[in-house]
């Protein structure tokens, strides 16, 4: 029961933490960046923290700890990863729509692509994700996927998973600082040494997006947290559509 308990406390904190890194990163753009847009403009660059926060780090983690929630063990599996492919397939999205916001900004400030080290952490992680994602429902889902492929991928796929977050949040964390030094470069009144009330603020959301993602490699890592393991006579192989653990 105390196990249940504290996985229901850290998943609440988890929750709460990734509504918080949504919040704070809307706000910064709204209230210090002037709000959004998606004509070419700064503006439509303010999607990109937005969306790639919101996709590839706090809806990831969402995703990534359902399997955790003791509720879900005791039910027919299939569901629940439908819903997980389900989720992480919007994460993607969100993500290729937040690439998109930022590629075209680019362009049209004639400004180049793929530069900064950040860059480079981001697009390997949404094509590392992409990757994840399109290997993880040929292999979990397809009806024509063996049980031993899937008990061979199974570890790789949590520890890919794993990885992929915290390239996330190195990416956006990167992001971040990389932004303010840029908005707030030669502002003799507001420089970033002089820590004003924007540069606070976007470091307190990184810090916040490396508290969340400690709280759900956590959740993650814990062996009680985990789904049990199906019996030795549910391990035969049974297609998508029949499977009943």
């Amino acid at each position: 029961m105390s196990s249940v308990v504290s996985f229901y406390f850290s998943y609440l904190l988890c929750l709460c933490l990734g509504f918080v890194c949504v919040a704070c990163v809307c706000y910064w753009n709204s209230q210090w960046r002037g709000g959004f847009a998606w004509d070419g403009s700064t503006l439509q660059f303010n999607w990109h923290p937005v969306l790639m926060v919101s996709g590839l780090v706090v809806l990831y983690g969402y995703g990534a700890v359902l399997y955790r929630v003791p509720l879900t063990w005791g039910q027919n599996k299939l569901p629940w990863k439908l819903l997980h492919a389900g989720v992480m397939l919007l994460c993607l999205v969100l993500s290729v729509l937040g690439l998109c916001a930022v590629f075209n900004f680019h362009n049209a400030k004639h400004t180049p692509n793929l530069y900064s080290l950040h860059s480079w952490i981001g697009i390997c992680t949404t094509a590392l994700f992409a990757m994840q994602w399109a290997v993880g429902v040929a292999g979990f889902l397809l009806p024509c996927s063996p049980m031993a492929l899937r008990k061979l991928l199974k570890p790789v796929h949590v520890w890919m998973g794993a990885s992929i977050l915290s390239l996330s949040i190195v990416a956006c964390i990167s992001g971040i600082n990389e932004k303010l030094f840029f908005v707030l470069r030669g502002n003799t009144t507001q420089a970033y040494a002089s820590l004003p009330s924007e540069a606070l603020f976007g470091n307190s959301l990184g810090v916040l997006l490396v508290v969340f993602g400690l709280v759900v490699l956590m959740i993650l890592s814990n062996q009680k947290w985990q789904r049990p393991e199906s019996r030795p006579e549910d391990m035969t192989y049974r297609p998508l559509l029949q499977e009943d653990n």
